[in-house]
């Protein structure tokens, strides 16, 4: 056996090739560190139909093509193939399956997985680029692929609680909507846009079976996704958690803050002055500085330490387990606070009255958007390391490729 027929073995090993495929020719190029291999077929050989996978005999070949494969070393490694087209008596002529590659995909199987393994791994497009020594449209291309397969593979699995959140895309008021598998802590979809309709499109991505299937969806008080969630997934309760309401009532007690502040600061007293997250963060995460200032601030008779009082009164809520217990504190809750005689915290509250049945419902299903709290972080680190995204389509692939939990291997 000769060096040539060799090298044709070796590679026929390494890339797992089975009759009738066959090495053609290896070819090293040290100037510009590339390994081309050419695969053909045998001389009278039949193939296989990709539709039944009857033997058929071969009509003629397809224009060569390229694919990107493993590195040889520190060589590029490329197969080049002219893929040869079948005549099948049952489904007419078509192009023969390469077996290193799936359909239309420019990358070998095997050079897709350890590419999704670096997207995975380092988080970064920028990085990963030069890892992998591909083009910013070929790493797109390799994610686009991926998230595909991983969406057909979505099986009509059971979804009993689903969230919809928003998520700023451009600046400004340019947002996607999300929806999210709380139980698996997944992506499910993502739309553009925050209204009603694109609520509806979003849910409605859902299968019938898996509509049925939905108890509860953990949602915030914005008209448009209740309309949209009642409309779509009729069956299902609709709950208002902890950060939905605590997101109401932390923007009363800044309101009252920013109003206080400004009538002090005319008089001279900065006490306020840079207080602002003090009053929005858990007391429990505050640290001793902070401890220190609300201990002097509290001191004083000022509105926002009522507001912030009664904020924080609404937190024993969440602990209760009887519905009727929850009523009797809400309605005493509620007294105080539209009797506090700061506007915001009435009006905060009387939107929390409007949505009590939502509120409520927490306490039968006790779930929260945190998983799509936590999603969003991440989704703003994706965001971060990309440098922002201009196309609402690679800004979906980009999440759906790293939170949507799919199956991408090739």
């Amino acid at each position: 056996m000769n060096t040539s027929q060799t090298l044709a073995q070796h590679y026929g090993q390494l890339l797992n090739l089975v009759d009738p495929w066959i090495i053609k020719d290896v070819e090293l190029d040290t100037d510009n560190l590339r390994l081309t291999i050419s695969v053909s077929t045998q001389k009278g050989a039949k193939l296989p139909c990709p539709e039944c996978g009857k033997p058929c005999s071969k009509e003629d070949h397809r224009q060569e093509r390229i694919w990107r494969h493993l590195d040889t070393m520190q060589f590029e490694t490329l197969i080049i193939c002219k893929l040869p087209r079948i005549n099948c008596s049952e489904h007419g002529v078509l192009s023969a399956k390469a077996p290193w590659a799936d359909e239309y995909s420019r990358f070998t199987m095997l050079y897709e997985k350890f590419a999704i393994d670096v997207l995975i791994a380092s988080k970064n497009v920028q990085s990963a680029k030069g890892l992998l020594r591909l083009s910013w449209d070929q790493i797109h291309e390799l994610q686009k692929r991926a998230v595909t397969r991983g969406m057909e593979r979505r099986q009509d699995d059971e979804i009993r609680h689903v969230g919809i959140d928003e998520k700023n895309f451009l600046k400004g008021h340019s947002y996607v909507s999300l929806l999210t598998d709380i139980d698996k802590g997944r992506v499910l979809e993502v739309v553009p846009n925050r209204t009603e309709e694109a609520a509806k499109s979003l849910l409605s991505t859902l299968s019938e079976k898996q509509k049925m299937g939905v108890e509860a969806a953990a949602v915030d008080m914005w008209a448009p996704f209740l309309n949209a969630t009642k409309a779509v997934i009729p069956g299902a309760d609709i709950v208002h958690d902890k950060y939905h309401v605590a997101t109401y009532l932390g923007k009363a007690v800044d309101a009252v803050r920013k109003k206080e502040n400004s009538l002090m600061l005319k008089s001279g007293n900065d006490s306020l002055k840079g207080t602002k997250y003090l009053w929005l963060t858990n007391p429990d995460n505050w640290s001793k500085e902070a401890k220190k200032t609300f201990r002097e601030i509290a001191s004083d008779e000022m509105k926002v330490g009522r507001a912030w009082a009664i904020k924080e009164s609404f937190r024993h809520f969440w602990n209760y387990r009887y519905f009727g217990s929850a009523k009797s504190f809400f309605k005493s809750w509620f007294y105080w606070a539209t009797h506090s005689r700061l506007k915001p915290i009435i009006a905060a509250a009387k939107t929390i009255k409007r949505h009590l049945k939502g509120i409520m419902a927490y306490l039968k299903h006790h779930i929260t958007n945190a998983v799509s709290e936590g999603l969003n972080s991440k989704i703003q680190s994706i965001k971060a390391n990309a440098r922002g995204f201009r196309n609402f389509q690679n800004y979906r692939i980009a999440i759906l490729f790293h939170c949507g939990k799919l199956e991408l291997y090739p």
